[in-house]
């Protein structure tokens, strides 16, 4: 991954003048990436000299409850004044970890309302939108490392703080499944060891985000792995659903399911699984693969989504069963174009 001088020089300028009110985007249902890029580069913004606001559209999950500046974070479901006056009046807005404002569901178009502020893309999806200034490079890892690769090409690892470091640690962590899949380059590994000797500590920050979940949590897993997990494809392609009533019986709580749609990938014959959660007005499509196959392909063909190669994600606007029978035939017509191996 290579950052562009010229790129690097233009964000230089657009951010050399202090006092900007700025505001920092995270997409719908944000997780550890978003959270932690936001607020690593809302750190080093501060230390320019900046106002900066950090905004998503909906809660984040509880187990990133610890991570420092996290309270400072604006949701807009729950606070609209306070989130509409930021993106209002910022003079710059940056977007990470989402490469179009319609992943910002009403808020996109709030932001749109604002011609005022320039936007900058910071991204490592598929298939980015229109910004006026746009670090998208979808072989990054994570967000959180591109974001990391800018800092230390504009202001050098020194001025990579503890409280930066573990944001941006985490952001690494969940997005690459603890270091097992997802673009692991010598050069992430060497950007960890940066991070280590800024001061993360890599057994507590695993423990905050991997072993603080709830009793309901760890009974809803067994429910799904027991009750609701399906097997198709002779055993190649796998899928679990929660309707809303299901999420209530064990007291769900957002970021509960996450990681649910990678358990059946450590099943051997499976290649890919997909992850189906009723929500009020849609059901959420999570889809996870591994090897060749390309569920970022999927997701664009048959769930209007997209994502990267091995981890996508869209939305179904018909019943469970209807969204289930449709995966069913759509596997089968992917198997038969030979995108199942």
């Amino acid at each position: 991954m290579e950052l562009s001088n010229d790129k690097i020089e233009a964000l230089r300028k657009l951010i050399a003048n202090p006092g900007q009110n700025i505001v920092i985007m995270g997409h719908t249902n944000p997780d550890g990436d978003a959270v932690g890029s936001a607020l690593a580069w809302a750190e080093i913004l501060r230390r320019q000299g900046h106002h900066v606001d950090c905004i998503v559209p909906n809660k984040y999950p509880y187990f990133l409850d610890w991570m420092n500046g996290i309270e400072e974070v604006i949701i807009h479901r729950t606070d609209e004044e306070a989130a509409r006056k930021a993106i209002m009046g910022a003079d710059l807005i940056f977007c990470l970890d989402f490469n179009a404002l319609s992943r910002l569901e009403n808020l996109g178009e709030l932001v749109g309302e604002n011609t005022r502020a320039k936007r900058v893309l910071i991204d490592h999806h598929l298939m980015p939108g229109e910004f006026d200034l746009s670090f998208s490079f979808p072989d990054s890892s994570s967000t959180c490392y591109l974001v990391y690769t800018i800092i230390e090409k504009m202001f050098g690892v020194e001025a990579i703080t503890t409280r930066m470091a573990e944001s941006l640690y985490v952001g690494m962590m969940t997005d690459t499944g603890n270091f097992a899949f997802s673009f692991l380059t010598p050069e992430l590994f060497r950007a960890v060891a940066v991070l280590i000797e800024r001061g993360v500590n890599i057994p507590q920050i695993h423990n905050n985000v991997y072993n603080a979940y709830t009793e309901g949590r760890a009974r809803l897993f067994g429910y799904c792995i027991n009750r609701k997990m399906e097997l198709i494809e002779n055993g190649t392609v796998a899928y679990m659903s929660l309707m809303e009533h299901e999420m209530r019986r064990f007291q769900f709580q957002q970021g509960d399911s996450e990681g649910f749609v990678n358990y059946a990938l450590s099943i051997k014959k499976v290649k890919m699984s997909a992850m189906f959660s009723a929500h009020r007005k849609f059901i959420r499509v999570s889809l996870r693969s591994r090897g060749e196959v390309d569920v970022n392909l999927f997701a664009r063909k048959y769930f209007n989504g997209g994502g990267h190669k091995n981890a996508a994600g869209g939305k179904s606007f018909v019943t469970m069963q209807e969204t289930i029978d449709h995966y069913i035939r759509s596997v089968r017509e992917f198997a038969e174009e030979g995108h199942l191996g």
